[in-house]
């Protein structure tokens, strides 16, 4: 609940402290993560032994996606108290991407060694994400019922 642009004691959340650092990480990760993929979209073709790609665009904008998730996760360590959905779809994101990337690798349409990309962008995460959904929780669940 917000008080003249403060946040109530009773409103915020558990390990508050431990979630801006995380989110702040993983803001400055993604923005970083993906203005290199827009800037040399061809690295991880290189990195995994793959021929260069033939629409290095997709891989750009898939770089431009991911440091869109950074300055949305930048917005969840400003106000955790405020940004269970953003989280929860942030994620989502985590847990499908190495689904997809694990399909890729299954059907022979891309090498193993192009799974690097799950570990740093995805599998890190899942923990710390979790336990903020957790933990902000309860803030999600005033918010939705509109008490303060």
């Amino acid at each position: 609940m917000a008080i003249h642009g403060r946040q109530s004691e009773r409103a915020l959340i558990r390990r508050r402290r431990l979630h801006r650092r995380v989110f702040v990480a993983a803001g400055v990760y993604n923005v970083a993560w993906g203005c290199y993929a827009i800037a040399d979209p061809q690295w991880l073709f290189r990195l995994a032994g793959m021929p260069p790609s033939n629409t290095p665009e997709i891989f750009a904008t898939l770089g431009m996606v991911i440091g869109l998730y950074g300055i949305v996760y930048l917005d969840v360590a400003r106000v955790p108290e405020h940004g269970w959905v953003q989280a929860a779809v942030g994620l989502a994101g985590k847990v499908l991407g190495p689904i997809g990337l694990g399909w890729l690798v299954v059907t022979n349409h891309w090498p193993p060694a192009t799974a690097v990309i799950v570990v740093t962008n995805d599998l890190i995460w899942w923990l710390p994400f979790a336990l903020y959904l957790r933990d902000a929780w309860p803030a999600f669940r005033r918010d939705l019922a509109g008490a303060p």
